[in-house]
């Protein structure tokens, strides 16, 4: 699997705690900040932190120059129900968030890579990929965050950065939906 990053832990109830978390200059966790904007969201509430740091000072993997990137959650449970997930955009380049099942025999990180250094999106649940608002859109920018609400069922997920290059430079995370 390729390098993935996931916090646990709950940062408050509710989607007004949740939209003024943070990720610390050293990217090591959520810390209390500002709301960029992040209306009152519905259900569990999960914080997605997408980062990318270094550019090419960093080298190797991520032909886009934005370095190493991330992609972390602030819980990797939760039960089933509604769930809102807010990404942020800690980064340098843009970002997005897609939400797709995993089946019983797949795992996080290891979807197949087309050509265009994307993975495919079929039977995608919902993207949160447009800056300051809900829903889909051109990416969201750096320092911006997006947010989508889904209905989920008991299982696993996989939370994924799907820009090119991005995944394969190891932006996704499994989820437990119980």
């Amino acid at each position: 699997m390729l390098a993935a990053s996931a916090w646990a832990g709950a940062f408050g109830q509710g989607a007004a705690a949740a939209a003024r978390t943070r990720l610390g200059a050293a990217g090591s966790g959520f810390l209390s900040g500002s709301s960029q904007g992040v209306p009152d969201l519905p259900g569990t509430v999960v914080n997605v932190s997408l980062t990318s740091m270094g550019g090419a000072m960093m080298g190797g993997r991520n032909p886009m120059g934005g370095g190493v990137m991330r992609l972390g959650v602030d819980r990797a449970t939760m039960p089933a129900g509604s769930v809102s997930f807010v990404a942020t955009n800690f980064g340098s380049i843009d970002h997005e968030l897609v939400i797709l099942p995993l089946g019983d025999n797949q795992r996080a990180g290891l979807r197949p890579i087309g050509a265009d250094s994307k993975i495919s999106e079929e039977g995608s649940l919902g993207e949160a990929s447009g800056s300051g608002r809900a829903g889909a859109g051109d990416g969201i920018r750096p320092g911006s965050s997006g947010w989508v609400t889904l209905t989920l069922a008991p299982g696993r997920y996989e939370l994924v950065c799907n820009l090119p290059g991005h995944y394969g430079a190891g932006m996704s995370t499994e989820l437990t939906v119980s």
